[in-house]
């Protein structure tokens, strides 16, 4: 069966099972594309000029790197020694494996796949139909987290008849999807019991810090430095207290890049407090819990730019 044939069944099957509501990169996400390519023929079809294609694609990620991608295009421009425009169309399913992280502005990829071609002849009337062999390589922008720009390249190794042709392409599109992950439980925010009344009066003090940042950033807002100050200050009046400094995320990629970003956020947040106000790096741990523990619902702006923070508290006894 042609590939072609295959192409509504797939692109609709992609559509329904992938919600618009829930808009990441990564795994289960689907990509939509409008490209052009640039096809050098090789010189055994003699063609008198090279042909222009125009198409688009569709692509679901298998995993964060790993993407299956289906795609149309029809020749336009080119011409037989007669003068003829040759028409002809492409269908080509390929397998591409993207570099770096998702969420990173630019992701390089290599790709592999097959192709179905049916194409005029020079000097003969009906179409030539041929099997191509795919291998190309290319990046991505992204200009937004769905938005991107895409420079590629392919190698096209024509099966039935042993020669090889080029095209460079470029293209636009847009992803949306990755699945929709449910909403953890927040937990309750721990109760501070009053401390019982004793012959020499002892009274519970306590400072909290909740530095907040911008997205898919960890570096400490200038804004944030004097509350970090006063924490400083606190454990440096009760040298005895300790504290553990914990970075979270909003819910927007996937699970392990927020995990790193939460963790670089307490890190920064504790190079803060030891090497700029003096706090003993034996008395400041960090740690990172990603997404997991919001306060802020995750559906809106307002809510996720409340859970992109780095928290931490301090208790001591004061005479």
């Amino acid at each position: 069966m042609k590939l072609k044939n295959t192409l509504g069944i797939v692109i609709g099957s992609l559509v329904a099972s992938t919600s618009l509501n829930a808009l990441a990169q990564g795994q289960g996400a689907v990509e939509i594309e409008g490209f052009a390519k640039k096809q050098y023929f090789d010189s055994a079809r003699e063609f008198d000029n090279d042909g222009n294609l125009f198409g688009g694609s569709i692509g679901y990620f298998l995993t964060d790197d790993v993407e299956l991608r289906l795609g149309y295009d029809e020749v336009h421009n080119a011409r037989a020694q007669d003068g003829r425009d040759i028409k002809g169309s492409n269908t080509a399913l390929d397998a591409l494996y993207h570099f770096n992280a998702p969420g990173d502005s630019i992701r390089p990829y290599i790709s592999a796949g097959f192709s179905d071609q049916s194409i005029g002849q020079n000097g003969a009337s009906g179409r030539n139909g041929s099997t191509f062999a795919n291998l190309g390589g290319g990046a991505k922008m992204y200009f937004t987290e769905n938005f991107y720009a895409r420079a590629g390249v392919e190698a096209q190794y024509n099966i039935d008849q042993g020669d090889t042709e080029w095209a460079p392409s470029v293209g636009i599109g847009f992803n949306f999807g990755g699945g929709s992950k449910p909403a953890p439980v927040v937990e309750p925010a721990p109760i501070v019991e009053e401390v019982p009344p004793t012959p020499e009066p002892v009274e519970t003090v306590r400072v909290e810090l909740d530095v907040k940042f911008d997205f898919d950033k960890s570096k400490v807002k200038e804004e944030s430095y004097s509350d970090i100050q006063n924490l400083a200050d606190f454990m440096n009046q009760y040298p005895q207290t300790t504290t553990t400094v914990e970075g979270h995320t909003d819910s927007v990629g996937t699970d392990s890049y927020n995990q790193q970003l939460s963790e670089r956020r307490a890190t920064a947040v504790r190079e803060v407090l030891v090497n700029q106000y003096g706090v003993g790096a034996d008395r400041v741990d960090s740690v990172g819990y990603g997404e997991s523990r919001p306060v802020a619902d995750n559906a809106t702006e307002a809510g996720r730019a409340v859970n992109r923070r780095v928290e931490a508290a301090v208790e001591a006894q004061a005479k």
